[in-house]
């Protein structure tokens, strides 16, 4: 009894797995795409979302995601004037659905290793040797327009379309970072003694131009004290002071 068991146990593993191999059928998940091969062979037919009918045991179905993917990598560059900078970038990518057969026959199922990694390399490489490290600074977003530039021009030949990409981070050797610390803080000294000169000269017009004014002011005084002023002074003095008078000589 336990032998008749077994054995018809085993018989039902083999019509399962007789009948997986030869079923028709092959169903695509959602954000996938299906490559079909006969015999080895690549269809440029492309299987969408869904199930579909194919020829048992000649056909295979090979799975392609086409959904969004994300990848964060670093590496070593050298800047115009030769200095080395470790740049953190991080990607999104998908592959171009109407591509994916060229890409399973071109490059396989997984492209991160022999795609990705490689493109984005050569890009930071080489937009980074177009500027000194200070520029790479100063002109961040250009400099990463310009690497997506050529991770577009490289990728798409791949079947691959570039989403977004951003620079995470520049980071310079000790000696460069203590380098631009100390022009950093010189050129604020620079700025603040411009200002303080700045300043003092405003002042100093300020206090000539007070100086101008008060000394045209005298001047013109001057120029109005006439004899015939000082006699006018003199006889509204003797007027006050008889208004004044008691009628008692002094």
């Amino acid at each position: 009894h336990m032998t008749t068991h077994r054995i018809t146990r085993r018989q039902l593993v083999a019509a399962g797995l007789l009948l997986w191999l030869i079923s028709p059928f092959a169903i695509v998940p959602a954000g996938h795409r299906g490559v079909v091969t006969t015999f080895g062979k690549v269809s440029r037919d492309v299987l969408d979302e869904g199930i579909h009918l194919i020829a048992p045991v000649a056909q295979t179905v090979h799975l392609i995601d086409v959904r969004i993917q994300k990848g964060e990598g670093a590496g070593d560059a050298a800047s115009k004037d030769l200095q080395q900078v470790h740049t953190t970038v991080a990607l999104n990518y998908h592959i171009d659905p109407k591509e994916t057969a060229n890409v399973f026959q071109d490059v396989g199922i997984t492209i991160g290793d022999k795609i990705i990694v490689p493109a984005v390399q050569e890009a930071v490489k080489a937009a980074t040797a177009q500027y000194t490290a200070e520029e790479l600074i100063a002109k961040r977003p250009e400099v990463r327009d310009r690497i997506r530039g050529l991770l577009v021009e490289r990728l798409s030949r791949h079947g691959v379309v570039v989403d977004e990409f951003s620079i995470v981070n520049f980071a310079f050797s000790k000696s460069f970072n203590e380098a631009i610390e100390a022009k950093t803080t010189a050129e604020q000294l620079k700025l603040k003694a411009e200002r303080d000169l700045q300043r003092i000269r405003v002042e100093a017009e300020q206090k000539v131009t007070q100086a101008k004014a008060e000394a045209e002011s005298l001047a013109l005084q001057k120029q109005q004290v006439t004899p015939e002023l000082i006699r006018l002074r003199e006889i509204e003095n003797q007027r006050r002071a008889i208004e004044k008078w008691d009628g008692h000589m002094p």
